[in-house]
């Protein structure tokens, strides 16, 4: 019985831009957590999808995992996102996944949408994939909705309890089952305001900080440097806004060592 490696993240770990990237509709095989599974002769599960956050991160791991066998799950690999997206249940909408869910992100909000446009403009591609999420967010009711969010609501001290308290619960119930994880991160936003911790606003905050058991996490730096941070600062190649395959294959020799010593190698 081969064994499954269930993989999470946003783009990422999705892979796109990457050489064998389809329009980001299938995952990769030129990404970090693909060439970890390759690794450990495991079956490869991504539940990763571009821009999501780390409440639909833990959503689509947990779901994944609560749809087999126990047995069938040899580990799990997440590389946790950005603060600032959002996971919503909305109403019922044939186009939204599994006709409920939403990710929503600052770009989704009118001023966002310009920003993304720009951002994007060296991939027709990544604009006509934008395109088509702007219209059936429009359709959905959900490029209102997002206005309001972060308009009205959005700030980081929620933003880090939100993504705290998604990873914390995903720890949890992976230790439950005895299942076991390496968690790492695309940016260290995470858990810093550029040198200051988040934890240290108030007991609260450190306390959350407490739970989490780094002890499973790979870092590519000083204070938790993520995965897009270590490759700009490495100056690897660039696609319009994702690290490409030279990349994630150093990267994959970096986590090699802790991924064996946490999930183990060939089997």
């Amino acid at each position: 019985m081969t064994k499954k490696l269930i993989a999470g993240g946003c783009s990422f770990t999705l892979g796109n831009e990457l050489s064998d990237d389809v329009d980001g509709k299938t995952p990769s095989k030129k990404t970090w957590a693909y060439g970890l599974c390759e690794s450990a002769g495991m079956e490869y599960v991504c539940t990763a999808f571009g821009g999501l956050g780390n409440q639909a991160i833990a959503r689509r791991v947990f779901s994944n995992i609560a749809s087999m066998e126990k047995e069938l799950v040899g580990g799990v690999v997440v590389m946790w996102s950005f603060l600032s997206r959002y996971d919503w249940a909305m109403p019922r909408h044939r186009v939204l996944e599994d006709t409920r869910w939403a990710s929503i992100s600052p770009w989704d909000t009118n001023a966002g949408n310009e920003e993304a446009f720009r951002t994007m403009q060296g991939s027709e591609t990544q604009q006509e994939q934008w395109r088509t999420r702007n219209d059936l967010f429009k359709e959905t009711g959900v490029r209102d909705f997002a206005e309001s969010i972060y308009k009205h609501a959005a700030n980081q001290y929620h933003e880090i309890y939100l993504s705290w308290k998604s990873i914390i619960w995903l720890q949890n119930i992976l230790e439950k089952k005895e299942i076991p994880f390496m968690f790492t991160l695309a940016d260290n936003g995470l858990f810093y305001d550029q040198f200051t911790p988040h934890n240290d606003q108030d007991s609260f905050m450190n306390a959350m900080y407490s739970e989490i058991d780094f002890t499973k996490w790979f870092s590519f730096g000083e204070r938790m440097m993520g995965f897009n941070q270590w490759a700009l600062l490495n100056d690897y190649e660039r696609g319009t806004t994702h690290p490409l395959d030279q990349a994630h294959a150093d990267a994959i020799k970096l986590m090699l060592p802790t991924f064996e010593k946490i999930i183990g190698g060939k089997r």
